[in-house]
């Protein structure tokens, strides 16, 4: 998934970024809110981490015109210790969950699964489709209760596609979200990526739609 993480802290920004990327999210960066709120309306993001003391923009204001131009995104604000002020604003201004700092990276990555399981109308954290189950937490793909082992990027293509089940997705807008901003993207490889998982899951499973993208169905 493609996470868009906000925050001015260097070494704390480095922290959460190899975090994100060790739990296997594409991650872009931004350390002021100029910045931010520009990668936040031209940018596709599952999710964003958005620290609300920011330089040049401060994140309340970048939240704010976010939500005025209607980008939906789910984004986790980091507000300071017991400033419940700020957390009320940030909800307020359309926040969807808040993380007080400091913080266990642990509590993180569980409350953004969480903010992307409810942004695609899933409940639990094991996402299902057909004899196919995704453990979010884990990572851990079974068929049938066997499991079967994926390269990174079949992982990301097949985790963004359970996350939208009976969705057509795009070419174009799985390569957005399974690659860095600065690789080399080509969408020719989707169509691989796709063909080695239509061997690795049941028949059917991934559908194509004809000049459009792929689509996710129960058998």
């Amino acid at each position: 998934m493609r996470i868009l993480l906000v925050e001015d802290d260097n070494l704390l920004r480095a922290q959460l970024q190899a975090a994100l990327e060790d739990a296997g999210h594409i991650t872009e960066a931004a350390d002021n809110g100029r910045d931010a709120l520009f990668l936040g309306e031209t940018g596709s993001y599952d999710a964003v981490v958005l620290d609300l003391g920011l330089p040049q923009l401060d994140g309340l204001t970048v939240l704010q015109r976010w939500r005025a131009a209607g980008r939906s995104m789910p984004v986790l604000i980091l507000t300071a210790r017991d400033n419940w002020s700020e957390k009320v604003a940030g909800i307020d201004a359309g926040a969807d969950d808040y993380l007080t700092k400091p913080f266990h990276l642990e509590e993180l990555l569980a409350r953004l699964r969480a903010l992307m399981r409810r942004a695609a109308g899933q409940a639990s954290p094991v996402l299902q489709c057909g004899g196919v189950s995704l453990d979010t937490r884990s990572g851990r793909v079974t068929v049938d209760g066997q499991p079967i082992a994926l390269t990174s990027h079949e992982h990301r293509v097949l985790e963004y596609l359970m996350h939208r089940p009976g969705a057509v997705v795009s070419r174009s807008e799985l390569t957005e979200h399974i690659y860095a901003q600065d690789h080399d993207r080509d969408s020719n490889t989707i169509e691989v990526f796709v063909g080695r998982l239509r061997k690795k899951l049941p028949a059917g499973l991934i559908e194509t739609a004809r000049g459009l993208g792929y689509r996710l169905v129960a058998p």
